[in-house]
């Protein structure tokens, strides 16, 4: 069971490393023409950033973050472009020592990356695995680009707050060279809307509120760092792969292990 284990992270990081070293190439190859100089990636868990880190000769920037915060950051240069690739680092407020996952932490991480490095991120990628919705015409390994950033575990049933809960955040670079459609016409990839929420299952108001969404792919960071994003006029994409069908007929956790190497292998035939 250990060696599965094993095997199931390593092929997830090998996703992630595939999927992020294509988008580094397609970004530095449009720096010319949009003056792209410096890109933020926001990843949650920090094995899934280090292949990627490594891969760049990216070298840690303990001057990003206080020292006292478990965020991470790396940095250095592709092509013409700086790259700056920030984790949420691991917990150490609840003792457990996993990844610090969820909105919380993804959102202040965010934030405090944008604040400190101010107008020189032009753009900021969020990388993540992600649940697809079949009803969608969303299939395991697929990689969406997302088009906008919704919640679907705030349920606020008063008036003005309702939509305040939800969230919707539409894509904000939807005419330039970099708009998800753009992109994924150019690469085969899809589109749509991501939903976000703190858990990694689902409850029956959970299901009805996505279903409002339009969500094609549900995540536990997107909507969160779109928010910061925002708070700084920042354009956001968020670039998620599909591990796990929702309204499928598995549980998420179980479809989500069984499922990566697919999904990685989706990945480099895309490459």
């Amino acid at each position: 069971t250990l060696i599965e284990k094993d095997n199931t992270m390593v092929t997830m990081v090998r996703a992630f490393w595939y999927l992020l070293c294509l988008f580094a190439e397609i970004f530095a190859s449009a720096a010319a023409e949009e003056g792209i100089q410096h890109v933020l990636v926001a990843i949650a868990m920090e094995a899934e950033a280090v292949p990627f880190v490594e891969h760049l000769g990216l070298e840690k920037d303990d001057s990003l973050f206080e020292s006292h915060l478990p965020f991470l950051a790396y940095t250095g240069t592709h092509k013409d472009a700086k790259v700056t690739v920030v984790t949420n680092g691991k917990d150490a407020v609840y003792d457990t020592g996993v990844d610090n996952v969820g909105t919380v932490p993804a959102a202040l991480a965010t934030y405090l990356a944008l604040h400190k490095l101010k107008d020189s991120v032009d753009l900021l990628i969020n990388a993540g695995t992600s649940g697809g919705f079949r009803r969608k015409g969303a299939a395991i390994g697929d990689v969406f680009l997302t088009t906008a950033v919704s919640n679907h575990d705030r349920r606020i049933a008063i008036p003005g707050f309702d939509s305040y809960g939800v969230g919707l955040l539409e894509n904000s670079s939807s005419d330039t060279i970099l708009s998800p459609e753009s992109l994924a016409s150019q690469l085969g990839f899809k589109t749509g809307i991501v939903s976000t929420g703190n858990s990694l299952d689902k409850t029956q108001e959970c299901e009805k509120n996505m279903l409002a969404n339009d969500a094609s792919v549900k995540d536990m960071e997107a909507a969160a760092i779109a928010w910061s994003c925002a708070l700084l006029q920042k354009p956001f994409l968020g670039v998620k792969v599909v591990t796990d069908i929702v309204d499928g007929d598995f549980p998420s956790q179980e479809e989500f292990l069984a499922n990566l190497s697919t999904a990685a292998k989706s990945l480099q035939e895309a490459l």
